[in-house]
């Protein structure tokens, strides 16, 4: 394969926010990725000789590998949130949490039952206290991030993610009939914790975007019924998206699945700034874009099962029929349809990324 992001591209971060905010047309491709799972990340940062300079005994190490990669790639804005607020998801509470272990694969979150389930458990679980989580980084960030990018803040607002997660999806759907009653306290305290988590990422006047994270749904539908999701799931999206709308700033939701049913929710209720995750067998980020492009901003949308399997010629290929009609008048960033995922081969990646930065419309 021929040498890759030989194009160097400057961020230009009030460029960016012009284009999510469907301001016209940009002059150039952005780009955009919930994230990059960390082997992605390392395996570039050696290729390209990143990070020596980093010394990794310094304060704010990782921040500023994160600002560095983050730049090389052509990005420009750092994702960032608060340290220390943390899920236990194993039925002690105490051992696992909602971040992905990657050690030996992937693991998930037991379906069937999790660490709620009666109302000693809602009373005895440990929930995180966003007052107290730590927010350095992000006060570093806001003083030291250079200019011409922006602070992304999240990932959260995980309303329906954590009630199936905290309940076990199984149990949760047992529980959406027999105890109603639970699954609103759930909720209620949901919204309490991640109302105050937004809160604090508004106080940094360098985030510009809240980045809500919250798979609602499946191949053909959400994962519990519209009329649950607008009970205890999308109050507390709006909640946020009012919060930071008051604030100044965008707010963006990430949601895997067919979200067809709510869609007039998301639009008119909670007034989502821009939609991200997309998968080319429910609906492709074009099509998207010709039914909704005029209301939000449309994130990513190169099929990540498209990135592991094909070839260069065709990524690139699907990168131009992308950007074909999605560019045009603005809100739309190119990415992949969920996330820079390890099982992606990393010269797949690179190639979507080339194919950006020389895109000529």
């Amino acid at each position: 394969m021929p040498s890759l992001l030989t194009r160097a591209v400057t961020p230009d971060a009030e460029a960016f926010l012009r284009n999510v905010r469907r301001e016209g047309t940009p002059e150039r491709v952005h780009h955009m990725e919930l994230y990059l799972d960390p082997e992605i990340a390392e395996a570039v940062a050696q290729r390209f000789g990143l990070w020596r300079d980093i010394d990794p005994n310094q304060p704010m190490n990782q921040v500023k590998r994160e600002i560095e990669i983050q730049r090389f790639l052509g990005y420009d804005y750092v994702k960032c949130g608060l340290d220390g607020y943390d899920w236990p998801l194993n039925r002690e509470g105490v051992e696992d949490t909602a971040e992905i272990k990657r050690a030996g694969g992937r693991q998930f979150v037991d379906e069937h039952k999790g660490p709620i389930s009666s109302w000693d458990e809602f009373e005895s679980y440990p929930w995180p206290d966003p007052d107290k989580a730590d927010d350095r980084a992000l006060e570093w960030l806001n003083k030291n991030l250079p200019d011409d990018m922006c602070i992304v803040g999240g990932l959260t607002a995980h309303f329906a993610e954590l009630l199936s997660w905290l309940m076990g999806y199984e149990t949760l759907c047992y529980a959406l009939f027999d105890q109603r009653d639970l699954v609103k306290a759930i909720a209620d305290k949901l919204m309490d914790l991640e109302t105050r988590y937004v809160k604090r990422l508004l106080q940094f006047e360098r985030v510009e975007i809240v980045w809500g994270s919250d798979d609602m749904g499946f191949r053909t539908g959400t994962l519990i019924s519209p009329e649950d999701m607008r009970e205890f799931v999308l109050p507390g999206h709006k909640a946020i998206a009012e919060m930071t709308h008051e604030a100044g700033r965008l707010y963006f939701l990430h949601s895997c699945g067919n979200l067809d049913a709510i869609w007039p929710d998301l639009l008119d209720e909670v007034k989502i700034d821009a939609k991200h995750s997309f998968e080319d067998v429910i609906e492709s980020v074009i099509d998207h874009k010709r039914r909704l492009g005029n209301r939000i901003a449309l994130i990513g949308g190169i099929d990540v099962d498209l990135l592991c399997r094909a070839d260069e010629a065709t990524i690139r290929r699907r990168v131009r029929e992308v950007l074909d009609v999605c560019l045009e008048g603005g809100g739309y960033c190119l990415g992949t349809g969920n996330s820079v995922a390890n099982y992606i081969p990393v010269d797949n990646y690179l190639v979507m990324l080339d194919e950006g930065r020389n895109y000529a419309g």
